[in-house]
């Protein structure tokens, strides 16, 4: 069991973290799975062998329950190779449009509940003197889109991905930080589902390239978009 690869994914319960769960535990790792709801990490973790997950319910907005979440990893597994910070969500487009309350669970969870991530793990990784963050942006974080708060917040977290690079490369350490920016993609992030989009399965090939690449080689950020997407 030590010596098995062990992957930390927060929002897991579906879409990109739960097809990510599923590419890595075919790919020989151990995964350790979270999100808000139960139900879907214990169908999960039944789906994949409990013998290859820790599944546990974590608010990524609390970082109590992140701090948990690592030691119970930790536990389990005895060691985390790869941590994905994958929780996030979004809201209506429009300033006038969405409920504020609404706005401030946004917030807090795309982008504190990343540093909260970052945070929980970061000093075990730097103590191995390994290991690798991926965290999950947008195209959204790349060019503003019109009263959109959501892209706002992967503006923050693709900020965030660089200066985690720099403070590891300052530190001289070897953990490895990519940033993942996907384009349109049907999961149960959108109410009515796009057609023509991504699938979870395909950010989820793009995450295992990343992870997979040798110790030398750092990828810093991958965007990706579906064919059909021009913008």
């Amino acid at each position: 069991m030590p010596h098995d690869r062990v992957l930390l994914i927060t929002g897991a319960s579906t879409g990109i973290g739960a097809a990510t769960a599923r590419h890595a535990v075919r790919a020989g790792w151990k995964v350790a799975v979270s999100a808000r709801s139960e139900d879907k990490l214990a169908q999960l973790a039944t789906e994949l062998g409990e013998d290859n997950v820790l599944a546990q319910r974590c608010d990524v907005t609390d970082f109590d329950d992140q701090a948990r979440l690592v030691q119970s990893t930790l536990d389990r597994f005895g060691r985390i190779d790869a941590v994905f910070a994958n929780a996030g969500f979004g809201a209506k487009r429009g300033f006038l449009e969405e409920d504020p309350e609404f706005w401030r669970q946004m917030v807090l969870t795309n982008v504190l509940g990343v540093a909260f991530t970052i945070r929980a793990t970061l000093e075990h990784l730097r103590e191995r003197g390994s290991g690798h963050y991926v965290l999950t942006s947008s195209v959204a974080g790349r060019r503003a889109l019109p009263g959109s708060l959501y892209s706002s917040t992967k503006w923050a977290v693709t900020g965030m991905a660089e200066s985690l690079r720099q403070e590891l490369r300052a530190a001289e350490s070897r953990v490895r930080v990519s940033l993942v920016e996907p384009g349109m993609v049907d999961t149960p992030f959108f109410d009515d589902r796009p057609t023509d989009a991504l699938e979870p399965d395909d950010i989820a090939r793009i995450v295992m390239f990343a992870l997979e690449q040798p110790d030398h080689v750092d990828i810093n950020e991958i965007l990706v978009r579906p064919t059909s997407q021009a913008g």
